[in-house]
């Protein structure tokens, strides 16, 4: 064979492999569509894959199950989920921690690369996060809780989930940005918004739906929430902003990737199914605000850039924290 004659044969390889990718998408799904949740059962994170996966499963006319791996701060269901087949039919729930924070806590630990491993498909939805306080707390704002632990440093207990976990990291952001010192509670195998409650501890920093229902039920108040405006579901609690904290925006997030490789034309299927699923359902729709959130969808392109964002904030804060784990 010469080398014109290779040249043409490979040049008609490759024509024939562009060429499948719409095929491909026009036929997909034709068989059960699996979503790695690396969320223990139970969890809002678990819920809400579910609640997504049965909207997907309407827009694309076929079955989309969930699997739990939970597991090493959701480190064994995003190494599951980067090292299965790309073809579309095995996809896994990312989160603000699996993407945009371990890989700063953990470092080389990690075992995958976002940009490396994973293709973004969409958000799924984003969570405002509170600064959640006991009714004992006499501050009614953030900005009054600033002045209080100015003067008094460290007399603030602020309960977390563990050591590295999202409500430690947001904290130690808020204690950095306030120029404060809080005293962190780190509570390793039970939720801690049963001592919360109770007022062993005094705050969390910590996304909002975790604490929604007892502050419905009068049990906890909200000092503060994330955005550029005020919830509308919530209009007499004031911005972080609106108490002088420009620059801390952390925000809970969950969102949709599917593993590197998997065909272009799968990935903006999904990402039209997304659109379609996060706008079908007024009543999920309802569910999120209802507790400081927003179901939304991105476009692939959209949430790529929305993943730069939000790690060009969290590397610094963690950093500037100075929290790394083993």
């Amino acid at each position: 064979m010469n080398r014109t004659t290779r040249r043409m044969g490979l040049a008609t390889l490759a024509l024939a492999l562009f060429s499948a990718f719409p095929a491909m998408a026009q036929d997909y799904p034709n068989k059960p569509i699996k979503i790695i949740a690396p969320f223990p059962v139970g969890t809002g994170p678990d819920a809400n894959t579910r609640e997504i996966a049965l909207e997907l499963s309407k827009v694309l006319g076929q079955s989309v199950v969930v699997e739990n791996r939970p597991g090493a701060s959701t480190m064994i269901g995003m190494e599951a989920g980067a090292k299965a087949t790309p073809d579309g039919y095995t996809l896994v729930m990312g989160s603000t921690t699996s993407m945009s924070v371990l890989p700063y806590t953990y470092g080389a630990k990690v075992p995958y690369k976002v940009e490396r491993d994973f293709v973004p498909i969409s958000v799924v939805g984003l969570l405002n996060t509170a600064l959640t306080a006991h009714p004992s707390v006499p501050e009614k704002n953030a900005k009054e809780l600033i002045e209080r632990l100015k003067k008094q440093p460290g007399s603030l207990t602020s309960a977390t989930s563990g050591v590295g976990s999202y409500s430690h990291l947001a904290g130690e952001w808020f204690a950095s940005n306030a120029g404060v010192k809080i005293n962190f509670v780190p509570y390793n195998t039970s939720s801690p918004y049963a001592d919360l409650v109770a007022g062993q501890v005094n705050v969390i920093f910590d996304a909002l739906p975790a604490a929604i229902g007892n502050v419905k039920a009068g049990k906890l108040k909200i000092l503060a929430l994330t955005g550029k405006t005020r919830h509308p579901n919530f209009p007499d609690v004031p911005t972080f902003a609106e108490s002088g904290l420009q620059d801390f925006s952390p925000t809970a997030w969950i969102g949709l990737f599917a593993p590197a490789g998997t065909p272009a034309a799968v990935v903006a299927k999904l990402g039209d199914a997304m659109q379609k699923a996060t706008a079908q359902n007024p009543e999920l729709i309802a569910k999120w605000r209802s507790y400081g959130g927003d179901l939304k969808a991105q476009t692939p392109a959209e949430f790529s850039a929305f993943l730069k964002q939000d790690d060009a904030l969290w590397g610094p804060a963690i950093r500037k924290a100075g929290v790394k784990l083993d």
